[in-house]
């Protein structure tokens, strides 16, 4: 397994400088976000896509730090009913440039389409009434989602690509349930999982357990930690639409790793153990959200947990022969 950083988390700081400090921090990998929800600091996606040279400068600028790039990131709705086609755009373009460098993996999220076809708006289904919600469901699962993926999947199984789907609210796959039900549509060679187990905590779930349902599945990995905060919680539920910058009244907020709950930093320890559990042995990269914390005295904090509950060692022991 190697540690990495989403250089986004100290978007900030210039590339060579989010590079230096995943070097200083004895990282293995960065990924770097070339679109769509990111401002895209580290990456001008129009020039990697035409200019060899800048492929070749951004390559370098990684490798002669002693680093390797472990994903390019498009997250956004290409489902979207208005925006998607520009979001689509960035996905295959970094798919494209993915495959060119030499990157395997490409993480994005499902999208989110509209319940219907005359909306405008994209459509969060997150219950089965009332019972036009099934319909809707319907709608864009088999209308607007699978079709769309099949192509995009046909995109990148021919240049040598894997997606890594972040299971996240508000996009069409937001679960393991959900996540299983696309690979199985469009093909489980070539999607996959990018677990953040940040945002399936904030939905309940159990995170171990989660590792096990997925296994194989998992293509790539984010740290990041979200915290449940009880007292709003016990007034308000789960389901807050609170912006991020009002930490202490939301019921729950994304923090700096080991901040989290349930289990604070063991959490993280018995999440690698997991992980290794199912053979899963690629990047698991830090990502900094946290409203409250500095973006690179998280990333350190995070770094320094992480480098305390990481497997590096292949496992050789075995019993006694007696």
């Amino acid at each position: 397994m190697q540690l990495g950083l989403i250089t986004d988390s100290v978007g900030s700081k210039t590339l060579d400088e989010a590079l230096d400090l995943a070097a200083e921090l004895r990282l293995d990998t960065v990924e770097i976000a070339t679109g769509n929800w990111s401002e895209a600091p580290h990456a001008d996606l129009d020039t990697l896509v035409s200019d060899a040279g800048a492929r070749r400068a951004l390559t370098d600028a990684v490798t002669s730090r002693g680093l390797t790039l472990s994903a390019l990131n498009a997250n956004g709705n290409q489902l979207h009913p208005v925006d998607g086609p520009a979001h689509d755009r960035v996905v295959r373009r970094s798919i494209d440039v993915a495959a060119d460098m030499g990157v395997p993996t490409v993480v994005l999220m499902s999208g989110l389409p509209a319940g219907g076809r005359d909306e405008r708006t994209p459509n969060w289904i997150t219950t089965s009434w009332p019972p036009e919600t099934l319909d809707m469901l319907d709608y864009q699962w088999n209308e607007v989602a699978i079709p769309y993926w099949q192509d995009l999947a046909d995109h990148a199984r021919k240049r040598g690509v894997r997606l890594a789907v972040e299971m996240h609210g508000r996009q069409l796959v937001f679960n393991v349930a959900t996540l299983h039900r696309l690979r199985e549509a469009v093909g489980a060679d070539v999607v996959g999982a990018n677990l953040d187990p940040s945002h399936l905590m904030w939905m309940g779930a159990d995170i171990i357990d989660v590792v096990a349902a997925l296994g194989p599945a998992i293509f790539h990995v984010h740290a990041k930690d979200a915290r449940i905060e009880p007292r709003n919680l016990a007034v308000n539920g789960i389901h807050d639409a609170l912006p991020p910058a009002q930490a202490a009244q939301r019921s729950w907020n994304y923090v700096t790793l080991g901040l989290g709950n349930p289990g604070g930093a063991t959490f993280w320890a018995e999440f690698v153990y997991a992980l290794r559990r199912v053979g899963y042995q690629g990047p698991l990269n830090i990502e900094h959200e946290d409203v409250l914390v500095g973006a690179e005295e998280g990333v350190r904090k995070s770094a320094a947990l992480l480098h305390s509950a990481v497997l590096r060692d292949a496992p050789d022991w075995s019993p006694a022969r007696i």
